[in-house]
Parts: structure tokens; C-alpha cells; sequence
């Protein structure tokens, strides 16, 4: 079941939804490609839509199958947008962003994704910052990055992946909530094999899914305007 959502600070102009439950895979995929193109025809709102799934592992169009280390484990998807392999299950905050790249969005450009991937990486870590964790950047890799500096090690908290269609975004971010982290050893997350994950129980803040999403709500129009 989905509803939708109500907060002062959240963009007049999207939609957003909240699906309780998990929702299956196949069924995200073929509910944004429906709503993708009817913002493409210009029936339908630009939405944001917050999902948890069953365990899974899905690849992107740059997946190598040898990064795919246990492939009994879960269910495996071709998930048709960019990047490499990714996990989603409970406990992570999946958010799929359908929104017309045509027009600016806050400080995101008009017609181009670069910007639009700034845009989606400031949105996870304004939302991080919210519990006071400091979300990074790092060159050359996608996602969001938490530092350990004493300890010298750092570990991923956000994944990204996107695909741009006529020019109508989906797919989007996961938030690692408090996901088993044990479920990412079937696979290289993205690629990478020498830093891990890890997620904001790890890191001992053990807020819930729905302080989550309000972090994402609140953060997203200082990012994407309203």
C-alpha cells in the first residue's frame, strides 16, 4: 500500500509517495517506466517515491558478472540504469526520483545529468547531516561516504544510480538505514572492492525509517527548490 505524503518542506510541485511493506522489484520497475512516460506526455506530476524491497541484488548497465559473488543468494535483476551491482532490502531507503529534466530544479541545470546526480548526492547528504553524520563525495566513485579518520577506513552509506529517459529521470538513491550489512558480501557493491558499507544503526544512530524519511523530505527542497 502507498501513501502519499504531507510536510511543509517538501516541493509543492512533486509528488511524493511512501509505500509500506516491501515492494517487490519488478513491480517498481514497471511502475516507474508507466510514470515516466506519462511526465513525458504531460499527464501526470514529476514524483518521489520511497520504497524498502526483499532482498535483492540488481545490475546496472556497467555490472560485471563476476562481481555478482553469491548468485543463489538473493533474486538477481537487470535494472536498465547506470552503475554496477547494487543490494536493496529491508532497512534501506530506496528513493526513485522521476523528474523532468527539461526545466531547472533549485540549483540542479536544465539538461544535464551531471548536475542532476550533484543535485540527488547533496540530497543524501543534507539528509545524513540532519543526524549528524558528515556524508562525502569522493572522485571517481558514486555514492556517499562516511570517514572514520582516526581509524583511517571509510565505508559507503548511500548508493546512486540513475537513468534519463527523453529526458525524464528515474531509478535514484538507497539509504542504508539499518539493512543487514551481511547481505552486500554476495556481491562488490558497485564495483569496489577495497572500502565496505555501512549504515546509520552501524553507526550507532539508531533512528527509525520514518525519521528517515523525514530527513529526505526535509532536506529535499534546500537542494531541488520548491
Amino acid at each position: 500500500m502507498s501513501r502519499a505524503a504531507s510536510m511543509d518542506d517538501v516541493a509543492e510541485n512533486v509528488e511524493w509517495r511512501i509505500s509500506d511493506g516491501l515492494t517487490g522489484y519488478p513491480l517498481a520497475l514497471a511502475a516507474m517506466r508507466e510514470r515516466v512516460a506519462a511526465i513525458r506526455a504531460g499527464t501526470a506530476r514529476e514524483l518521489v517515491w520511497l520504497v524498502e524491497h526483499p532482498p535483492l541484488y540488481s545490475a546496472g548497465t556497467s555490472a560485471a558478472r563476476a562481481d555478482l559473488r553469491l548468485p543463489d543468494r538473493f533474486p538477481t535483476y537487470d535494472a536498465g540504469r547506470g552503475g554496477q551491482w547494487t543490494y536493496h532490502g529491508p532497512g534501506q531507503r530506496t528513493g526513485y526520483v522521476m523528474l523532468d529534466l527539461t526545466r531547472a530544479h533549485g540549483a540542479m541545470r536544465p539538461h544535464d545529468v551531471r548536475s542532476y546526480v550533484h543535485g540527488l548526492e547533496e540530497w543524501l547528504i543534507r539528509a545524513l547531516d540532519r543526524f549528524n553524520v558528515r556524508g562525502e563525495r569522493r572522485a571517481g566513485r558514486v555514492g556517499i561516504w562516511v570517514a572514520d579518520r582516526a581509524a583511517g577506513t571509510e565505508a559507503k552509506i548511500g548508493a546512486i544510480g540513475v537513468r534519463v529517459t527523453r529526458w525524464v529521470s528515474w531509478h535514484g538513491v538507497a539509504l542504508n538505514v539499518a539493512p543487514d550489512l551481511s547481505h552486500f558480501a554476495g556481491i562488490v557493491p558497485c564495483g569496489i572492492r577495497e572500502h565496505g558499507v555501512t549504515s546509520l544503526h552501524a553507526l550507532g544512530i539508531p533512528v527509525t525509517m520514518a525519521e528517515a524519511d523525514g530527513a529526505l523530505m526535509a532536506a529535499w527542497a534546500e537542494v531541488f527548490g520548491a
